[in-house]
This record gives C-alpha cells, sequence and structure tokens, in this order.
C-alpha cells in the first residue's frame, strides 16, 4: 500500500509498543505493517485510550452488537417488495440479480472495512471520502460526500415519517388526519434517536429486526393460505388472469425503464455502506468487522431470496411493493403491517443518529462537549435531533412522491457509496502492483467493472428514475400537509 495511505497525524503520534521505541521507529512498525496489509494496532489503541477518561465512550461496540446495527438497518420493509421485482424479472433473473447483488455488497464492504482499517481516525463516511481523493480534492468529496449523507438521511427519514402514517392509517381505518399519524411518527422517531452512542441503538435493534422478522413471517403465512391475492398494479383479482410464475422474463421482458427500476429496487436494498464507516469507528476491535459483516450476508441471502420467492410463487403477477398491499383480507394486512412499526422508528433513528453525529462534530467535535454530559452538548445534541426530523417531516410532506425522490437520490448517492468509492481504495490500496500476478489481475478487473457499474447506476439509474418521476406527475399528484389516508 503507498504511504500516502497512513494515519493522519490529528490523532496524535504512534505509541511504541513497550514504551522503549522512538516515534520513528514506530511510525516505521505501522508503515511496514500497512505494506503488509495489516492494521495500524497501535493507533487504534491510541484512540481508544485517549477517551478512556471521557464521560460518553464511543467505542463501545462488539462485533455482534455491529452485527445488530447491521441486521437493523437491512431488515426493513422493503425486504417486502422483492417479490415485485422478481414478478418483472421473472425467477431466474430475480435470484441472480438478488443472490449477484449480496456477493458484490459483501466484497465492496469488505474493501471499506480494509480502508478503514487505514484511516481508523475516520469517523464517519464523509472522512472516508477526504481520504480517498488527494491535495485539494480531498476537502472537496468531503464536502459533497457530506451534502450526500445529509440529503441520503434526511429524505429516508421523511420516508419514515410517511410509513408510520401509513401503519397508523392502515390499523386505525384512517381513524386520524394523516399529518397527525406523521407527527406521532416524528415525536416517536425523536425519543429513539436521542442516545449519542451506537451501543443503545444497537440494543433497540433488536426490538426492530425481530419486529420486522414477525411482519415478514406472517405476510408470507397470510399470502400462502388465502385462496388469491386481493390487489395488483395491474388491476384486482382476477383482472390479471389466474397468479402465473415465469422461468424467464415474463412476457417477453418488462422493457428497459422497467426492468432497470426492478434491479435498482434489488440493489438500493443491498446498498447500506453510507453507515458502515460510522459502524466501524464506534467498535471497540475494528477487526471484528467482517465477522458482522459475513452474519449479514448469510442472512441477507436466506432472508431476501426466501422472502422474494415465496412472496412471488403465490402473488405472482398480483405482487406489490410491499407484497402486503396485495393480501386480499385487511385483518391480514394489519395483523402483518402492525409489526411494521418498530422497524420504522428504529431505522429512521439509526440514520438520524449518524446525520445528527456530522452535524454534532461539525459544530462542537473538537471541544470537551462531545464526550462530556455538559448541558451544551446535550441541548445542541437534542436540538439538532429535533432540527433534523422536524425538517424530514416538512419534506415527507411537502415533496408529492417520497418514493420517486428517494429512487433518483438513491441513483445518484448509492452509485458512489456503493460502489465507484470503493473501486477507488482498491485503487489506492494495491497501486503499483494492480496487474502483478493472474489473481491480483483478476481482482483489478473485478474492481474496473464495479466502478463501471457505479457509472451505470448514476447515468441509466437518474435515466429510469426521472422517467418515473415524469409518469407518477402526469397522474394524479398528492397535496401536501394533507389528511387524506395513505393506508394501504
Amino acid at each position: 500500500m503507498s504511504t500516502t495511505t497512513e494515519p493522519s497525524s490529528k490523532i496524535g503520534r504512534y505509541p511504541s509498543e513497550a514504551g522503549s521505541a522512538t516515534e520513528k521507529e514506530a511510525k516505521g512498525r505501522d508503515a511496514a505493517n500497512l505494506e503488509a496489509g495489516d492494521v495500524p494496532l497501535d493507533v487504534i489503541a491510541k484512540l481508544r485510550i485517549e477517551e478512556a477518561d471521557h464521560e460518553i465512550k464511543y467505542r463501545t461496540l462488539s462485533w455482534q452488537k455491529a452485527a445488530l446495527l447491521l441486521f437493523g438497518e437491512y431488515v426493513c420493509l422493503a425486504i417486502l417488495a422483492l417479490s415485485w421485482s422478481w414478478s418483472v424479472l421473472g425467477w431466474v433473473a430475480g435470484f441472480f440479480v438478488t443472490f449477484g447483488m449480496a456477493i458484490i455488497t459483501w466484497y465492496t464492504s469488505y474493501i471499506l472495512w480494509q480502508w478503514c482499517m487505514r484511516h481508523p481516525e475516520a469517523r464517519d463516511i464523509c472522512d472516508i471520502a477526504r481520504t480517498l481523493f488527494p491535495g485539494k480534492w480531498g476537502t472537496l468529496a468531503f464536502e459533497f460526500t457530506a451534502v450526500m449523507l445529509l440529503l441520503n438521511n434526511i429524505f429516508l427519514i421523511g420516508f419514515h415519517v410517511f410509513t408510520g402514517a401509513k401503519i397508523f392509517n392502515t390499523l386505525s381505518d384512517s381513524g386520524a388526519c394523516t399529518v397527525i399519524f406523521q407527527v406521532v411518527t416524528a415525536l416517536l422517531g425523536i425519543l429513539v434517536s436521542l442516545p449519542r452512542t451506537l451501543h443503545h441503538v444497537s440494543l433497540m435493534s433488536i426490538a426492530s429486526a425481530a419486529s420486522m422478522a414477525i411482519a415478514i413471517l406472517l405476510s408470507l403465512i397470510f399470502v400462502g393460505i388465502e385462496d388469491h391475492p386481493g390487489y395488483g398494479y395491474g388491476g384486482n383479482y382476477p383482472t390479471l388472469g389466474e397468479v402465473t410464475t415465469s422461468i424467464g422474463l415474463p412476457n417477453g421482458g418488462p422493457g428497459f425503464v422497467a426492468g432497470f427500476n426492478a434491479v435498482l429496487n434489488i440493489t438500493f436494498l443491498f446498498i447500506g455502506q453510507i453507515l458502515y464507516p460510522s459502524f466501524i469507528a464506534e467498535m471497540k476491535n475494528p477487526a471484528d468487522f467482517p465477522k458482522a459483516l459475513a452474519a449479514l450476508t448469510a442472512m441477507e441471502m436466506v432472508l431476501f431470496c426466501v422472502t422474494a420467492a415465496v412472496g412471488y410463487y403465490y402473488m405472482g403477477q398480483y405482487s406489490t411493493a410491499p407484497s402486503i398491499g396485495s393480501l386480499s383480507q385487511p385483518w391480514a394486512r394489519k395483523s402483518a403491517f402492525v409489526f411494521v412499526l418498530i422497524p420504522t422508528v428504529v431505522i429512521g433513528g439509526i440514520y438520524s443518529n449518524i446525520a445528527a453525529k456530522f452535524v454534532f462534530n461539525r459544530i462542537l467535535g473538537k471541544t470537551r462537549h462531545a464526550h462530556s454530559h455538559s448541558v451544551l452538548g446535550w441541548s445542541s445534541w437534542i436540538a439538532i435531533v429535533v432540527f433534523i426530523w422536524v425538517v424530514a417531516f416538512i419534506l415527507g410532506n411537502v415533496i408529492p412522491s417520497m418514493g420517486d425522490f428517494l429512487s433518483i437520490m438513491s441513483a445518484a448517492f448509492d452509485s458512489f457509496f456503493g460502489f465507484i468509492y470503493w473501486a477507488v481504495a482498491y485503487y489506492h490500496m494495491n497501486r503499483g502492483k494492480l496487474w502483478s500476478s493472474p489473481l491480483k489481475s483478476t481482482m483489478t478487473i473485478i474492481n474496473i467493472f464495479i466502478f463501471a457499474l457505479g457509472l451505470f447506476m448514476l447515468g441509466p439509474g437518474l435515466y429510469t428514475s426521472v422517467d418515473a418521476i415524469i409518469a407518477d406527475y402526469a397522474g394524479s399528484i398528492r397535496k401536501p400537509f394533507t389528511c387524506a389516508s395513505n393506508s394501504l
């Protein structure tokens, strides 16, 4: 690895292992470790020591709790949209896109972890972006990524506010104004977002993942025991005929826009690397992150494929996103949907925590208030959290189609967070030896493909997302701050 990637000096100098080595010798050891592909353990140990006397300690996550955070992020309502993607792509393409994205995401996430280990001072994706681009480009990359981080997270929080209202409306048979339900969701989200460390949020992720797992299980059971699905995008049952599935592309192919949107729907579910550097930065031993990543990938492969396959088998062309909407009986929709409320709030809280922490660190990160129970520290943290949820609440009401805007942002941002950044990281870590062996050449070609995949998402991905927005705006548009029900 090039010496340009050695850890930043802003975290202090390299400590000796036995207290007798000179600074130069210790730095030389870490440089050798980095060349060999190892991690700068002295630097990580120093970072832990530096916060030992802090009132609020951030580096407290075990790999098991990091795995729970990952589960909490990924075990979400979007899983129940996979059967719709498979209904567009058919069995073979649907499975291979889902399985292939799991492998690609694991690999790019592993590269991300390797880069984080070489820059243990990095606290979030913005710090990582700064290290990926040398010189003045680093500052530009930092600010560009900061904008993407805040927009991505706040819009996702807004979408969860909208989803919370959908849940309340469905359960109560639209018993109150939708805006009131959105306010309730936002208030719950603020409460969940108040803990300042991911250690506490990881505990909430247990309840989130368990609740969503129950919702998924119930939806699969109900769709299996019902005589037929109730609703599809092309019409209510039996408008589209009896339920059918297709090995290949259904009806000769969905067309580029519809097919690519189905692929993007699967891709966006897997891409969550925007949060990974923040998770790694709060681990006791960041070297253990691959264990959490392996557990996550195994869970994704099983859960995602089983959910998509069972849903597609029983709903076929009547599949909707989420598949709960295709259930014919109101009691079945309510029974499954009630368990989605907890993950809706908790996942919003995870994204809120990362966004709020970035803003907080920009304001008070270099003061004692960042790690102490001071009045200024806590009041600033609460104010930032409330501000983020208020902005998300407003956006969730003002923007007519949150789903469409999330698609266009995902195409624009996830192309960097999921693919381009990690191909660049691979280049830096292997510069000068990209073609040194058959194995290294193969990995280099794979990373060129990953980089090209990111560019493809950025180009055609934006095109299909904009096309979907144009199509939606040609129809009826939801009014801002409406009382109209958005129930399933």
